[in-house]
């Protein structure tokens, strides 16, 4: 019988399988997609996320960051931060380096989707497979958590959805960029040599170019750039009723998703997938709720808060300003999330 079955072969997936293989117990993972996989991502990593790529053993290249600058257009505040820098990285290219060491660890990788689940006392079995243990790792939009009635509805005034877009164009600067507006925010990230992504985030669905047009200042730097597809994703705003059940543990945006807002999606699919398995090897997945709870909170506080701030326009215009006059609060919220 197999150890620990992951659903889905995306960052979380695939952190969840290695640190399974390091823990001595047998990983198999399902994924329908061909690596390396593409989404719409922000693609600027954490500190802590890129700690834990190389506890893994997972070393990727791409460009450091030094912090977090906010922008309106008038003022700007920055926050650098402390000790280690971030890292810009296609999402691409991280996804091919986490899949080729989860093949080296041993893990097995099967294409196919994992679709009814049947649990028992003892085991679950999904997509024809039997494992002791079985760890929805399958996005955002999670079917396994739809199928399992672990849906928690998120309120359809909160929706947000996100596009990003790859620029031509050499970096200007070794920080996160984020442009706000009345309507939204626009993500700048360095991701290589002659590369920067751009996403942008807002409750309105309208085409990226409309969204890009709220900042003009950003907006004539990259005109006339050589520019990439467009890709999307959303409603970003997901909740779970609960991060384990029966057999099943949810990890990454599976269990659970605020918003782009702070930029910490593969730092915390790195610690929730860490948490989950070595709750598994303690015998102990009841812990694992508390876990996912301790580790993503500050996460969820400063985003949620910043998501009432940008709700109305009359306070998202306040945003930059305040973090412009009270820099060490703005410092202190950056390194809480690092």
């Amino acid at each position: 019988m197999i150890d620990v079955l992951i659903a889905g072969g995306g960052p979380a997936g695939l952190a969840a399988a290695i640190h399974t293989a390091a823990a001595g117990m047998e990983a198999v993972v399902v994924e329908p997609r061909a690596a390396p996989v593409d989404k719409a991502c922000g693609e600027g990593i954490m500190p802590s996320g890129v700690a834990a790529l190389r506890s893994l053993g997972v070393e990727v290249a791409g460009r450091d960051l030094r912090g977090i600058r906010y922008l309106d257009g008038v003022r700007r505040a920055e926050a650098t931060f402390r000790g280690r820098p971030g890292l810009g990285v296609r999402r691409t290219e991280l996804h091919d380096a986490l899949h080729q060491r989860a093949l080296d660890s041993g893990v097995k990788i099967v294409p196919g989707k994992v679709g009814e689940v049947h649990q028992s006392h003892d085991r679950v079995t999904a997509a024809g497979l039997t494992a002791r243990w079985l760890i929805a790792a399958d996005g955002l939009h999670s079917p396994l958590r739809r199928g399992l009635g672990l849906d928690r509805p998120g309120g359809a005034g909160h929706r947000r959805y996100g596009l990003r877009r790859h620029y031509c164009i050499a970096p200007w600067a070794d920080f996160v960029e984020v442009h706000w507006s009345s309507h939204g925010e626009a993500y700048v990230t360095p991701v290589g040599d002659n590369l920067v992504g751009v996403a942008v985030l807002s409750r309105h669905r309208r085409s990226y170019e409309e969204h890009l047009a709220g900042f003009p200042v950003l907006a004539e730097v990259l005109r006339d750039r050589e520019a990439h597809s467009v890709r999307g994703a959303g409603p970003l705003r997901q909740r779970a009723r609960t991060q384990w059940y029966g057999r099943t543990l949810l990890v990454g945006d599976a269990a659970g998703y605020v918003d782009a807002l702070t930029g910490e999606g593969v730092a915390l699919a790195m610690a929730t997938a860490a948490a989950a398995v070595r709750c598994l090897a303690a015998g102990r997945p009841q812990d694992y709720p508390s876990q996912w709870a301790r580790l993503t909170r500050s996460h969820r506080l400063l985003t949620e808060g910043l998501l009432r701030a940008a709700r109305y326009p009359a306070t998202a215009r306040l945003i930059v300003p305040a973090a412009h006059r009270v820099p060490a609060v703005f410092r202190a919220a950056v390194h809480a999330l690092q």
